[in-house]
């Protein structure tokens, strides 16, 4: 049995300590917030009409075995916690000008169908044959990487991937250039491309590996929580809490004890004593450790190239808007907007908000969420990283994020979704406020930009381990659960 300290009580680290607590090791939950979750938050805004309830971070669930493969593992039943909901559509694509919407769902034939109904027999035909692409590569991915550790590209390269599987992921191709190779339609590219900003990137410069992530959603489905994706959090609280393990909230971890090659323990703000541990797993941005809590300047080096960030509106809205529960609004010039987000530092252009963006509206048809005759909206739209820096926004500048939301709103609008005159409240969120709230530097949601290889999950010191979206495999609430099942493995029943 090892004392383990777990740094951060996101979905990573209370997935981590269940399992570590379920193979008998002794665990304590350190997280500097007053709640558990990390960027699985959530807000309550009280109104004389009643209270409107929002997920402020993740609004859909995917590969929902994974989570019943947790439950499971620490002696549960997850529906026995939660209450899951499959969507159809799971997410209506409206694409600029007067042409149809497009629902996806979980039954490939189906979608296809829909494609067909859409755009016409050719690109129904286009999609299967992607389709076909994006299989063989979730099923290298999900074999080869996905549950296992990957600590250096050596490892990736060593894995046993057949030139099948080679071919299909395509070393080197953009996710881009798999769509144009792939789809004739440029509304298909644009639905494909979306997916690129799942893992943070700009889709003309992520691996075409990422086909993988819609496969995902549409092969295995997109699901919804009762009452909220904040009640996974509630979930895993009393998971751990069940299993004997400490969870304490309001602590700041301020430093890794890892002299000699090894950690020893955590130091916490305001308190003299370190806490002991044989094993420290951090659920931080591998960034944050490794500029703060673990200064290793040469693994730092890697971890400049920075996620996107998302600017959010929560709306309180009167009536019944007729929206599916996820819906994606494209804008006519998708270049243009990664070219605001993202900038271009090489040339010295500086990232701004996009002026005409995709924006994400989710609308929960949930009773439990808002009061009769209302909706509860999160809308998102892809935004800079705050900062000071030629690819960031100072988010901060009085003004900005109010003047932000009315273009967001007049965008809407534009579109055909016009609830301007429907508010009830409205509530803004900015990368910065999600810099603050969740220690995600610059409010970048998922760590580094995306691609194949993430900061390892094995730290440089012997016993420190890194689980969470910023690490590897990824982000994302399954990547982020299968990334705590890789480091519970890794550590094991006899550590210690």
């Amino acid at each position: 049995m090892a004392r383990i300290v777990v740094v951060g009580a996101g979905v990573g680290g209370l997935a981590t300590a269940a399992r570590l607590a379920t193979t008998g090791h002794d665990v304590t939950v350190l997280e500097r917030a007053g709640t558990v979750g990390g960027k699985l938050g959530r807000y309550v805004h009280d109104t004389p009409a009643g209270s409107f309830h929002f997920d402020t971070g993740p609004s859909l669930l995917t590969l929902p075995e994974v989570f019943h493969d947790l439950f499971e593992a620490t002696g549960a039943k997850l529906d026995e916690y939660l209450d899951l909901t499959p969507l159809d559509p799971i997410v209506r694509h409206v694409f600029p000008g007067d042409g149809p919407t497009l629902d996806s769902c979980a039954d490939p034939a189906e979608f296809a169908a829909r494609v067909g109904a859409a755009f016409g027999d050719r690109a129904a035909a286009d999609w299967q044959r992607l389709w076909r692409r994006a299989a063989r590569v979730w099923d290298a991915s999900h074999r080869d990487i996905l549950r296992r550790a990957v600590d250096s590209p050596l490892d990736l390269a060593a894995l046993a991937w057949r030139l099948g599987d080679l071919a299909a992921i395509g070393p080197g191709r953009t996710l881009r250039g798999l769509g144009r190779r792939h789809l004739s339609d440029p509304r298909l590219r644009m639905l494909l491309e979306r997916y690129a900003t799942y893992t943070g990137a700009d889709p003309r410069r992520a691996p075409a590996a990422l086909v993988a992530v819609p496969y995902a959603e549409l092969a295995f489905g997109g699901w919804y929580l009762r009452g909220g994706l904040g009640t996974l959090a509630d979930a895993l609280l009393t998971r751990c809490l069940d299993l004997g393990v400490v969870v304490q909230t309001g602590a700041t971890v301020t430093r890794i004890d890892a002299a000699g090659g090894r950690v020893h323990g955590v130091r916490l703000a305001g308190v003299a004593a370190p806490v002991a541990a044989d094993v420290v797993v951090a659920n931080v941005d591998a960034l944050t450790l490794y500029r703060d809590l673990l200064p290793s300047p040469r693994r730092l080096a890697g971890l400049t190239d920075r996620s996107l960030a998302g600017f959010v509106l929560l709306l309180g809205v009167a009536g019944d808007s007729g929206l599916a529960h996820h819906n994606v609004f494209f804008p006519r010039d998708y270049d243009a907007e990664f070219d605001a987000v993202f900038g271009h530092p090489g040339r010295g252009v500086r990232a701004r908000p996009a002026p005409d963006p995709t924006v994400f509206v989710t609308v929960a048809d949930d009773p439990a969420v808002r009061p009769d005759g209302h909706e509860a909206w999160f809308v998102l739209v892809n935004a800079p990283r705050h900062g000071t820096a030629t690819g960031a926004v100072d988010w901060r500048r009085p003004g900005l994020a109010d003047a932000y939301a009315d273009r967001i709103l007049d965008v809407l609008a534009e579109r055909g979704v016009d609830v301007r005159d429907r508010l009830v409240f409205r509530e803004v969120r900015t990368p910065a406020d999600l810099d603050a709230a969740t220690g995600a530097p610059g409010g970048s949601i998922y760590g580094t930009a995306g691609g194949l290889l993430r900061p390892a999950n094995r730290g440089p010191a012997a016993g420190l381990w890194l689980v969470g979206g910023s690490s590897h495999p990824g982000g994302g609430l399954p990547m982020v659960t299968l990334s705590a099942q890789i480091v519970a493995d890794e550590i094991g029943p006899a550590w210690g």
